[in-house]
């Protein structure tokens, strides 16, 4: 039903570059299952898109086919990633293309997942249906990255972020924020696109941050907060301690404490005991395995310095962004200085300017 090497149009690619962009739309609320985005094209007019519902279900053929007017009989689909074709918590796509008689599938990849890989294309060609793969696949596997690292390495997907001025300072008494409007969104963006965010209680105690997601209309997408606090000195009048209750904050410690672990779980913080590395510090590698049984799949990183480095230096950051302030600001003598990042993302393999998102503070995007 196919030749050994699948041969695609001009028309395919722009119908796959869709599909890629539904599919990164939903990226970072899927769950465990990958972003997907599909489109159903009939005389090479689109006739129904999909993509894969947050928490991962339904899937994005299964979306694409149910939102259809049209009979799909003859139809072609354009999907990211391979159809899935085991029964799980529902029923296989392959099942459904079959069903609604579509004439040919073109996807982007195969899937990682054992259950899956390779084995939908001889499903489909078995009933007749041409089947054509690795269409953009360059784009694709870019896309697939976080659900690669998750499903291979059993690791969420870290993305780490830190502001500074033109002259290195990262804190100084002398300003509150570094970042703009523009750039505000922009962190905001990231938060609604991670499922966690972590931060030092150094961090929680010096600047009081909410670490919520306050872009309009996506405020109930806002990440679990994750605090990274050894000695269990946590500010009981930040309003990270005062809302627990209303929303999931994970406290990773390494304390004797009784009577103070005893206080913070009542005040409904999740207390997790961590192992203590080399350098008498939480052990970032414990915390990320752990957080990942946890179920986060994709992590904000949004520490000070050391904590910011510590990852750096220990190589956990998957991308990372810079975002630098064009001006100069005054400084005293507990100021904070951006100390030694360049030699480390220097070791990112690609390096990216971002334009048109902002005309005041310079973004540059690193990753591996």
């Amino acid at each position: 039903m196919s030749t050994k090497t699948d041969r695609f149009t001009k028309l395919d690619k722009k119908f796959m570059n869709i599909a890629i962009k539904l599919a990164s739309a939903k990226h970072g609320l899927t769950g465990n299952n990958p972003a997907v985005g599909c489109i159903i094209v009939k005389d090479n007019q689109i006739i129904s898109i999909g993509s894969t519902n947050e928490n991962g279900r339904p899937h994005a053929e299964r979306n694409a086919i149910n939102s259809s007017i049209e009979d799909l009989e003859n139809a072609k689909m354009y999907i990211t990633l391979e159809p899935c074709s085991h029964y799980g918590k529902s029923p296989p796509c392959t099942n459904i293309i079959i069903k609604n008689k579509i004439k040919e599938v073109i996807y982007g990849i195969d899937d990682i997942d054992k259950k899956v890989n390779g084995k939908s294309r001889k499903i489909l060609n078995k009933h007749n249906i041409i089947v054509k793969k690795n269409l953009l696949s360059k784009k694709i596997r870019e896309l697939y990255k976080p659900y690669y690292k998750n499903r291979l390495k059993k690791l969420p997907y870290v993305t780490g972020k830190i502001a500074k001025t033109k002259n290195d300072l990262i804190y100084s008494d002398y300003f509150k924020k570094i970042t703009n409007k523009e750039t505000d969104k922009f962190t905001h963006y990231l938060r609604y696109k991670n499922d966690s965010i972590l931060i030092s209680s150094k961090t929680l105690n010096i600047d009081n941050p909410k670490l919520n997601c306050r872009l309009k209309g996506y405020e109930r997408y806002s990440p679990i907060r994750v605090i990274l606090d050894k000695d269990l000195d946590i500010d009981m009048k930040s309003y990270i301690f005062k809302n627990a209750k209303h929303f999931k904050t994970l406290i990773y410690f390494n304390s004797s404490d009784k009577q103070k672990i005893k206080f913070l779980k009542k005040n409904h913080l999740k207390l997790i005991k961590a192992k203590i590395d080399k350098y008498n510090r939480l052990d970032l590698k414990f915390i990320l395995k752990n957080l990942y049984k946890k179920g986060c799949r994709n992590l904000l990183v949004e520490g000070g310095n050391i904590l910011t480095n510590s990852f750096l230096k220990e190589k956990l950051i998957d991308r990372f962004y810079l975002i630098e302030n064009k001006k100069n600001i005054k400084f005293k003598k507990n100021s904070v200085f951006f100390k030694d990042y360049f030699e480390k993302l220097s070791k990112f393999k690609f390096k990216t300017k971002l334009t048109n998102l902002s005309d005041k503070d310079k973004i540059i995007l690193y990753k591996n």
